[in-house]
């Protein structure tokens, strides 16, 4: 695959789920499990050199004592590419050789949904009070404002035809692997939430809390 190609959602899953990889929100994911702060920089270091000037503006990783989490995307394209691709298999290839695995863990994203009337003249409020930047390219997200410094979670604004007095209109969509979303659901539901849609399904199942807060189950499926 070039490594300037744009791949459709289910060509870039196909090519990276038996690495232990996983397409969420616009990016690719993995964990890799370890049992020091010492041993999770040894991955993250390794998955540095290996991706090299490649890697440059397209890895990121954060790491913890439990884990080395490494997120791949292009800056430029705001999307996976080929070459992202590419670093995954690499990647994957150098830690397993080192008897460490890849794999989904506790993969996910967050972001948070604001329905609006009119988005333009809301969307400045929440730029000025988070702090946040204009999404600089394309992506899952719609009219989305995102965390400059890539900590928190991004914010995108829905269309609302109609106001809705009795109804909250500020959601969080969790965003997970699409192999995780039926246990997710299944969970949320068995703590005391409700279904309300599954008519959108893969692509987001809307829940509610026993108060009726809404949030929604979220993957890439259902979007090409």
């Amino acid at each position: 695959m070039d490594d300037h190609a744009r791949p459709s959602r289910q060509e870039i899953s196909d090519a990276i789920d038996d690495l232990g990889w996983r397409l969420v929100l616009g990016a690719i994911y993995t964990e890799v499990a370890v049992l020091s702060l010492a041993q999770a920089a040894e991955a993250a270091v390794m998955a540095v050199q290996i991706a090299g000037a490649d890697g440059q503006d397209n890895l990121s990783v954060d790491i913890t004592a439990q884990r080395a989490l490494l997120r791949l995307q292009s800056a430029s394209q705001w999307a996976v590419t080929g070459l992202d691709i590419a670093l995954a298999h690499r990647i994957s290839a150098a830690l397993t050789s080192h008897g460490l695995r890849p794999a989904p863990g506790a993969v996910q994203t967050l972001e948070i949904a604001i329905d609006a009337l009119d988005i333009a003249g809301i969307r400045p409020f929440w730029k000025a009070v988070t702090g946040y930047v204009d999404e600089p390219g394309p992506s899952d997200l719609s009219d989305g404002l995102v965390d400059p410094a890539g900590r928190g979670p991004a914010i995108w604004f829905q269309q609302m035809d109609a106001s809705r007095p009795q109804r909250n209109r500020i959601h969080l969509d969790v965003d997970v692997p699409h192999d995780d979303a039926a246990q997710r659901v299944a969970a949320a539901i068995a703590a005391g939430g409700t279904l309300l849609s599954d008519a959108a399904a893969p692509a987001f199942w809307v829940l509610a809390d026993p108060e009726g807060n809404e949030a929604c189950i979220c993957t890439w499926q259902g979007r090409d």
